[in-house]
């Protein structure tokens, strides 16, 4: 019926090019064999099965039936009154009455009784469905092949739908790299491969600019079915895209070794991150700035210059937010009610550890989820006070006998002065 080489060739290029397994292309002609042979010789009502040997290139059809017994029939008795009764709602215009939902009307071509599907299958039940096989036909018209065609284009275009909601359902979460396609006020479309996605302007990192062909990471933050098929909602600005860069370019997060805790992020601007480790020996922080900064360089890269602070995750909750202000030293850590902390720290580290416009202590509270007060410590500093005035007061008074020197030395010089005025 078909030439083999030929078939089988267009289901492999059909296959790679819609990234739809050979499978299911197979499945979707035989679904629309089915339709083209109930259109040219088929009835009203009939459910027709097609069965495609792509070795031999042969078909096979059957209609499929439905096993009923004869209580779940209505009789004509039955038929009568439920046509009558609707027939006087309608005169009436009242609500039309209920249909019993256990019973059904028996089709010949849908439908086959017990008894006889017996005849065909010992084993048989009720509710189950008989094949009966059906002449296989080569010949078929216009309009029936035209019908088959639509059927192939519909169930492919589904297929390949479905196809891309698998992959980027099991991508969601992970990180992609996408060519930007078209630049919109509030939207980027993104080429990603078998679609298109979206970047909208919320999760867009402020301040970076995109150019058509232009190379992104970007994150798949989720995948939404629409009338069009499914869409992907991309991510600049998702905190946890961060932790996936780290994940590409540090070897030890996947091994497990080292462990990302928590991240806190203001896109464009700065981030930072807690991480610990379980492994003896092994610096966390270290292992995620690498060699002379090239691991940490990276991702600040791919982020447009992002500031990224790493630090050290601990249970205890004053070394962890102490460690979380940096780069501010910090003299103590009290632990207040109402998960309140207060960070006590020299004068001259206030500014640093507050950050420009508050960005440092911000940051730091959401990274360890505690309300950080920062405050100076110079009430707790004052030895440190008195050691620096004394040297002030030494200084003093050493100038002091230089200042009567001079005033010992100018009426020195003012005697001989008087001197001549008295030979004159």
């Amino acid at each position: 019926m078909f030439e083999i080489k030929t078939f089988t060739s267009a289901i492999s290029q059909i296959a790679e090019e819609k990234g739809i397994p050979q499978e299911k292309i197979i499945e979707v002609i035989e679904q629309a064999l089915a339709a083209a042979y109930k259109k040219e010789y088929g009835k009203k009502g009939q459910m027709i099965k097609a069965k495609l040997f792509p070795q031999s290139g042969s078909l096979k059809f059957w209609q499929i039936k439905e096993v009923v017994s004869e209580d779940m029939i209505y009789s004509e008795e039955e038929l009568e009154k439920m046509k009558a009764l609707f027939s006087e709602a309608s005169a009436k215009e009242e609500e039309k009455p209920m249909a019993d939902k256990e019973k059904i009307r028996f089709n010949p071509e849908r439908h086959i009784l017990l008894r006889e599907a017996k005849k065909m299958n010992t084993k048989i039940k009720v509710g189950e469905e008989i094949s009966i096989p059906l002449e296989t036909q080569d010949d078929y018209g216009r309009i029936a092949a035209q019908t088959a065609k639509q059927v192939v284009l519909q169930k492919i275009r589904e297929a390949e739908r479905e196809s891309i909601l698998e992959e980027f359902e099991s991508k969601k979460g992970g990180i992609i790299s996408g060519l930007v396609q078209r630049v919109e006020p509030r939207v980027i479309f993104f080429d990603i491969g078998k679609t298109i996605g979206v970047l909208p302007r919320e999760e867009q990192i402020p301040g970076e600019f995109y150019r058509p062909n232009q190379r992104f990471r970007l994150y798949v933050l989720d995948v939404e079915i629409t009338p069009k098929g499914p869409q992907i909602i991309l991510s600049r600005a998702y905190p946890k895209m961060i932790s996936k860069l780290f994940e590409l370019e540090v070897p030890e997060i996947s091994a497990g070794q080292v462990v990302i805790n928590s991240i806190a992020r203001e896109a464009g601007s700065r981030s930072k991150i807690a991480v610990s480790s379980d492994v003896e020996g092994m610096d966390p922080i270290g292992a995620m700035v690498g060699q002379r900064g090239t691991r940490v360089a990276a991702v600040i890269n791919e982020l447009g210059g992002e500031k990224i602070d790493i630090i050290e995750y601990s249970e205890n909750p004053e070394e962890y937010i102490a460690n979380s202000l940096s780069p501010a030293k910090i003299v103590e850590v009290k632990i207040m009610p109402k998960n309140k902390a207060l960070a006590l720290l020299p004068e001259d580290q206030l500014s640093l550890a507050i950050g420009k416009d508050g960005q440092n202590v911000r940051l730091a509270a959401k990274l360890t989820g505690w309300k950080i007060d920062v405050r100076s410590s110079e009430g707790k500093e004052e030895p440190k006070q008195e050691k620096s005035e004394k040297p002030k007061a030494e200084k003093s008074q050493k100038e002091e006998p230089k200042k009567e020197n001079k005033k010992e030395e100018e009426p020195k010089k003012e005697k001989p002065k008087k001197e001549e005025k008295k030979k004159l």
